[in-house]
């Protein structure tokens, strides 16, 4: 009986505790039902900004308790696929077609200027990522039989094109305005993105290596890429990238795959996410969560394995830059927090 005791004493005391804290939930927040948000950048765990269609810009100083909700004067039939935010105070926003426009707010939104302006027929930005406070790139679908790529070097004030030396995309090949999650920008220049399309591939190191992913139609493809250690070198070796077809949300063939040496070798999971995802992000250590229009997923083991959470969609997912908070944005003004 002494025995027996003892033994369901020590089970309730190291056994249930770690079952309850290792619940992992979405946290819905007061979001703006109407706004398709694709744009999301967390800077720290209480502040972060959104964008979406219909012009419409979102902050918050709170955690995502509250926001200030504002229409960018002039364009309010645009679609400002991704933001990336530097303060309270400081933003970039990308629109995606004709013309494409990056803007930038030094006010928290009050004003905001046009720093860059593609009036070509067929131009389509995509998404836009900062390494630092000065330094970004900016990535849209090919045009004149070349990816587009633009730099800023003074914090979004001014764009240039990227004088990169990448292969030339083939028929069909291009990049998803779904997330602003493929592309990364990292140290001394180097640049990491990847596409989707009629073929599917990572681009780094001047080179383009198609990845074992679903792909061949216009919807299919990588959509985002994120890195374990981003500040190492090439952002270290451990990768992960999402993707699918959109126009078959719940299928999970090739939607998924990952390296564990900095892009040599590609890998599939045991168990993939749960369907197309569109963004990705690692939580701590080996932890990542991923999302899409038919859920979130996450993984503990570094994207070999993952479970779903949620089968309420999503189009980005972000962790704070300096900070631990993640928090995911999507369609009909959706705005969450994950509870790990």
């Amino acid at each position: 009986m002494k025995n027996t005791l003892l033994s369901g004493i020590l089970f309730l005391v190291f056994f249930l505790p770690a079952n309850h804290t290792s619940a992992q939930k979405i946290d819905s927040l007061p979001g703006k039902p109407g706004i398709s948000f694709r744009g999301l950048s967390v800077v720290n765990d209480r502040l972060l900004w959104v964008s979406g269609n219909k012009g419409t810009v979102g902050r918050s100083t709170d955690g995502g308790k509250t926001f200030q909700w504002m229409t960018v004067p002039g364009h309010e039939k645009r679609d400002f696929r991704d933001i990336e935010a530097f303060d309270a105070v400081t933003a970039v926003i990308l629109a995606v077609d004709s013309p494409g426009l990056i803007l930038r707010t030094f006010d928290g939104g009050a004003s905001w200027q046009e720093v860059h302006r593609d009036n070509r027929s067929g131009i389509f930005l995509d998404a836009l990522h900062f390494r630092n406070e000065k330094e970004g790139r900016a990535i849209g679908d090919p045009i004149d039989g070349k990816f587009l790529l633009l730099q800023t070097a003074d914090g979004g004030r001014s764009w240039q094109s990227y004088p990169a030396n990448y292969p030339a995309p083939v028929e069909g090949e291009a990049f998803f305005a779904a997330s602003g999650g493929n592309i990364i920008s990292l140290k001394k220049g180097e640049t990491i993105f990847v596409s989707g399309g009629k073929q599917s591939r990572v681009f780094y190191a001047g080179q383009g290596f198609e990845l074992p992913l679903k792909q061949g139609e216009s919807s299919t493809g990588a959509n985002a890429i994120a890195l374990k250690h981003p500040g190492k070198k090439r952002g270290g070796r451990h990768w992960v990238i999402v993707g699918g077809d959109f126009a078959k949300d719940k299928e999970t063939a090739g939607n998924f795959c990952y390296t564990r040496n900095g892009g040599q070798i590609w890998l599939k999971a045991e168990q993939p996410p749960f369907g197309y995802r569109s963004g990705v992000a690692y939580v701590r250590g080996n932890k990542l969560i991923s999302c899409g229009t038919s859920g979130v997923d996450i993984s503990r083991d570094g994207g070999r394995n993952w479970k779903n959470i949620s089968v309420t969609g999503y189009h980005v997912v972000q962790k704070a830059k300096a900070g631990r908070t993640v928090y995911l944005a999507g369609g009909n003004g959706r705005i969450a927090r994950l509870i790990w």
